[in-house]
């Protein structure tokens, strides 16, 4: 089988989350963490989950170019660029300079932005990106530790990230359907604008982005308005037949670790009911985490536990101020990462983690290479599947603000 539609996340969350998208289709799904040495068994849909978002541009671009020239060599000949419904960035990337460097491989000179994801309260209106009635720059996001979001305007926010002008296809353009898109899609490719930011309020809008932006060498935006993607290419008929994935049976032996910081994580470890243990960076720093493997050590496996590093806005600050910014957050990582392999070692089979570096950190200490995509817990966070030491595990990958508020429970229900 070849690939239909290639796609690069610059996160493992945020992969997980494409990925379950388009596992609504009922069409198998595979998420690569990292790039593949070799394509074999290919799915339809390829999902490559990297760990780009905050490294150096020329790394991050490096990474994204490697990944399309897997992707291209297992049939892909569109390219789905993801990165988070709210837009993490810094001034200099890495949103659009992975974009520009794809296009120039692509051989395409204009794509679309378009991070909305309506189902989890994402929306763009005039090219101003809102997280539930609030504006980005408004939004909790505005204290994120890494990726701070002051400014909603996405125009604003790409600007200095490329090299080619950005423009806009707002929301009434959108409304009026998809051959208006395509005009005004045209028209700013005559006036050179190579980078559009798309509106976006309602699945409806997701869909008339979809089918006007359907035949583009490259589509970058949320994992939302690659969604529709599926049944469109059945309709035209580019798209093989599959048989759908089927979820092993994984012992019932949970754990949840959580780096996030976001207000929802921090909501969802307020409500989790079962045993807890948390992890102060300032302790760890100074004595190790013992203690923590020592805590989940006495826990019987088949009882739900949390192990967190979530803490509010002024408590990370105060880690950042003592430790460094990048130096508290690789201190939580690897703890985190130590405890997911404590936990396999343990016994434990059933793993929820919180937070795209965590996610990242501990699929990577469990060598995980592949995830297969299964039931989906919440909007844009599924059940996965994959192998570890030799033991079949399952994984929930939640982006930070992602989840009700019982999200833990909901997802240890759902499997």
């Amino acid at each position: 089988m070849t690939i239909r539609l290639g796609c690069i996340a610059d996160d493992f969350t945020g992969a997980t989350d494409l990925a379950g998208l388009l596992a609504r289709s009922g069409l198998p799904v595979s998420l690569r963490i990292g790039t593949p040495e070799d394509a074999t068994d290919l799915a339809p849909f390829e999902v490559i989950a990297l760990k780009i978002r905050t490294n150096p541009v020329e790394d991050a671009v490096a990474q994204a170019l490697q990944a399309l020239n897997w992707l291209r060599a297992g049939g892909a000949t569109q390219i789905f660029w993801k990165y988070c419904s709210t837009f993490d960035s810094t001034a200099e990337g890495n949103i659009g300079p992975v974009a520009e460097a794809l296009m120039e491989a692509l051989g395409t000179d204009q794509t679309i932005y378009c991070p909305a994801f309506p189902e989890n309260g994402r929306s763009i209106f005039m090219g101003n990106l809102f997280v539930g009635e609030d504006p980005l720059a408004e939004s909790p996001m505005k204290d994120h530790p890494l990726t701070p979001m002051r400014d909603s305007n996405l125009m604003r926010l790409l600007t200095p990230q490329v090299t080619k002008p950005v423009g806009l296809a707002n929301r009434l353009t959108v409304a009026a359907g998809p051959q208006a898109l395509r005009d005004r899609l045209a028209d700013l490719k005559a006036q050179g604008v190579a980078h559009v930011v798309t509106d976006a309020v309602a699945n409806d809008d997701l869909h008339i982005i979809a089918e006007a932006c359907r035949e583009m060498p490259l589509l970058t935006g949320g994992s939302a308005v690659a969604m529709p993607l599926p049944a469109l290419f059945q309709q035209d008929g580019t798209l093989q037949n599959a048989a759908p994935f089927e979820a092993p049976d994984i012992d019932d032996t949970p754990v949840i670790l959580s780096g996030s910081c976001s207000s929802m994580t921090n909501a969802q470890v307020a409500a989790f009911k079962g045993k807890k243990h948390r992890l102060d960076p300032l302790d760890i720093a100074e004595n190790g985490s013992q203690a923590a493997i020592d805590w989940l050590h006495q826990q019987p496996t088949n009882t739900p536990k949390l192990l967190y590093a979530t803490a509010d806005p002024a408590s990370v600050k105060a880690a950042q101020a003592k430790l460094g910014t990048a130096q508290a957050g690789a201190l939580i990582e690897d703890t985190l990462a130590t405890l997911a392999q404590e936990a396999l070692k343990t016994g434990h089979r059933r793993f929820v983690v919180a937070g795209g570096e965590t996610s990242g950190a501990v699929t990577q200490a469990l060598n995980v290479s592949r995830l297969a995509i299964g039931p989906e817990i919440a909007p844009g966070v599924p059940w996965t599947f994959a192998t570890s030491a030799g033991h079949p595990i399952a994984l929930a990958l939640k982006s930070g603000n992602f989840g009700a508020e019982t999200f833990f429970h909901d997802a240890l229900e759902a499997l």
